[in-house]
């Protein structure tokens, strides 16, 4: 299992969002309080933003908790779309920097926090990694982001076992899914912000639904029961 958080919004740096907040993804690398399954994510983590319309990365294998350079940087870097991740490695599964979240396909920038079996989803030659989460990410990307409502009810459907946690982000958007773990959604007068969980105890975060889409666009904030939603 991983944590991950989504920004859309006024330019803000990332360190605000990763480093900074009592609770972030800093402190979730080592101590995520709405975990459900593993206590640690120190399997790598993930840094994306938007540079006008191109998505750029920073990953590592290495824990979050130990980047000294990361943390130098990330003060100076700001970007209004944002997807960055921590990574708690399925068992089995090899640990390097291209199985880290955000995946991407040149246009969006996408997580995933949960778990499928791969042999449930259509053949891709363009994972960046043999782990779950990069071939779901290229699944999704053959098949198209905008329609990952209906993409993530038919994996779920067909490995009822599957966790499908997915943040996705083309610089303008935010679509998320809550599939089988916690998804809250923060707005702030600056922008909104999707997170595993919460990164402070602010009261306006809100917990979306199991198996719901969201989408955020232009400050606004809707959510969609999936099919197959209980």
């Amino acid at each position: 299992m991983c944590r991950h958080l989504g920004w859309l919004g006024a330019p803000v740096t990332l360190s605000s969002l990763i480093l900074d907040p009592p609770n972030g993804l800093g402190v979730q690398s080592y101590s995520p309080r709405r975990q459900r399954h593993g206590r640690l994510n120190a399997d790598g983590w993930g840094a994306g933003f938007f540079d006008g319309d191109t998505p750029r990365r920073w990953r590592s294998a290495a824990p979050l908790w130990g980047d000294a350079s990361f943390a130098s940087v990330a003060p100076a870097l700001s970007s209004g779309c944002v997807v960055a991740a921590v990574r708690s490695a399925t068992v089995g599964m090899p640990i390097e920097s291209t199985a880290v979240a955000p995946f991407t396909d040149g246009r969006w920038l996408l997580s995933h926090n949960g778990v499928i079996d791969t042999a449930v989803l259509p053949p891709t030659r363009h994972a960046e990694s043999v782990v779950d989460s990069a071939v779901l990410a290229a699944a999704i990307f053959d098949r198209g982001v905008e329609a990952l409502g209906e993409l993530v009810a038919e994996f779920g459907a067909a490995d009822p076992g599957a966790r499908l946690n997915i943040l996705a982000a083309d610089g303008t958007r935010l679509l998320a899914t809550s599939w089988g773990d916690t998804l809250s959604v923060l707005r702030r007068p600056d922008g909104v912000l999707l997170a595993s969980e919460p990164y402070d105890d602010d009261p306006r975060w809100r917990d979306v639904p199991d198996r719901h889409l969201v989408e955020v666009r232009d400050g606004t904030v809707t959510l969609t029961a999936l099919r197959g939603a209980r």
